[in-house]
């Protein structure tokens, strides 16, 4: 199509304050990036630096879009999906989005990743009125439609998971002193303020709390000082890397505490196969998805078909790495949302989608677990099931959970 021919029909989209573009002959109606023949999506992920274990993320979603495209697109248009690195630094993120929003026109961004990335451009995404949809991080701000009516998380937010640790070590282990690892950053921190919370008056039994900086070559010297408070309880806030390093380094001082990790960090090859299966042996998670490594999940239907998918698209990676399948699930959410949009392509249809979901099954949740959403709610996923780690793999236990069920 001859661009110097287009013809462009103006017009306000309802309550959205954006103007609707198509040309003339269109069958749609559009925003910048959505056309009769394709869909522009940005990201960004940490392809480098020391959240680079999350790389399978973006490439997981990068084969989703080709095997979407190769079997059509959403309603006829291909997904045009633009993957750069920022290297998980909030300055190269608000550089990245920039070049994706003001440069490559995309409809919206999806599932860019972290919690100080994503909060770098926050209030840019919301100042532009683009959709920051389905975000890479559990951070509870993610929630909040009235005042940033543009961003949308995915998973259970950490808030509420850390609530459901505090309340079953208060209900599980007998006397317990608590030693906490933190990431030193709003990541770290919303963590640690839904764990005094779910704590309570009972939160005098943090008998040691440190911190470290994703600049930090590692965390041993803090897991030592932690050693030496005489906890009997760990609760490791960390991002792979260094949650892989805090679980050797307490095998290291034969430290054996009732351990609990943040679900951000439970893939088995990212994090508990680099810290060690024995080390690991024991340690409990809240999780939303069905691990890979879990064979009773061997000959469920939605397992089958993410691992065919796994052997056409990525036939080199590891399928014990449940960033898959998170990559898999939340791309999964979004290609229903853009199909629920129609021939209606604008930026506020996009969010009202995203925002109409009612007990939305989305392939690889955990029974029990489903999507919810409305224009005051924009946590999706509200639930987490609690697991070991044993023989190698997650195994279950116990029912779903919730804030409220907690």
């Amino acid at each position: 199509m001859n661009t110097s021919r287009r013809t462009f029909l103006l017009g306000s989209v309802a309550g959205s304050g954006l103007l609707a573009w198509a040309p003339a002959w269109a069958k749609g109606t559009y925003d910048e990036g959505a056309t009769d023949t394709s869909i522009k999506l940005g990201h960004t992920n940490p392809y480098s630096g020391p959240a680079s274990s999350y790389s399978t993320i973006g490439k997981c979603i990068s084969a989703f879009w080709t095997m979407v495209n190769d079997k059509g697109g959403i309603n006829g248009r291909k997904i045009d999906f633009i993957t750069l690195d920022d290297g998980y630094s909030p300055p190269k993120t608000v550089e990245m989005v920039r070049q994706l929003v003001e440069q490559d026109h995309v409809l919206a961004c999806f599932n860019t990743l972290g919690t100080p990335t994503n909060t770098a451009i926050h209030k840019y995404m919301n100042q532009k009125k683009v959709p920051q949809l389905y975000v890479a991080t559990g951070a509870s701000k993610w929630g909040d439609p009235k005042h940033f009516p543009w961003t949308m998380g995915f998973q259970p937010d950490y808030h509420t998971e850390a609530i459901i640790y505090a309340k079953h070590i208060l209900a599980n282990v007998k006397d317990p002193k608590i030693a906490v690892i933190m990431q030193n950053d709003d990541y770290g921190k919303d963590y640690w303020e839904g764990f005094k919370a779910g704590l309570g008056k009972e939160a005098d039994k943090v008998v040691k709390h440190v911190t470290y900086e994703t600049t930090d070559p590692t965390v041993d010297s803090q897991v030592i000082e932690l050693h030496g408070s005489g906890a009997n309880v760990f609760f490791i806030i960390a991002i792979p890397k260094f949650a892989a390093q805090a679980i050797r380094k307490a095998g290291d001082l034969a430290w054996k505490p009732t351990t609990y990790l943040n679900n951000v960090s439970s893939s088995v090859t990212a994090t508990l196969q680099p810290a060690g299966f024995d080390n690991s042996e024991g340690i409990i998670t809240g999780l939303y998805l069905m691990d890979p490594t879990d064979k009773q999940w061997d000959n469920n239907d939605d397992m089958k078909v993410w691992r065919a998918f796994m052997a056409k698209y990525m036939p080199d990676a590891n399928t014990a790495d449940g960033n898959y399948v998170y990559a898999y699930a939340v791309s999964s959410l979004m290609e229903v949302t853009l199909k629920n949009c129609g021939d209606t392509l604008t930026r506020a249809n996009l969010m009202k989608q995203a925002a109409s979901f009612h007990k939305q099954k989305v392939p690889l949740l955990l029974p029990g677990i489903t999507v919810s959403t409305s224009a005051t709610d924009f946590y999706p996923i509200q639930a987490i099931r609690l697991a070991r780690f044993k023989n190698g793999s997650w195994q279950l236990f116990g029912d779903v959970l919730s804030h409220e069920s907690a």
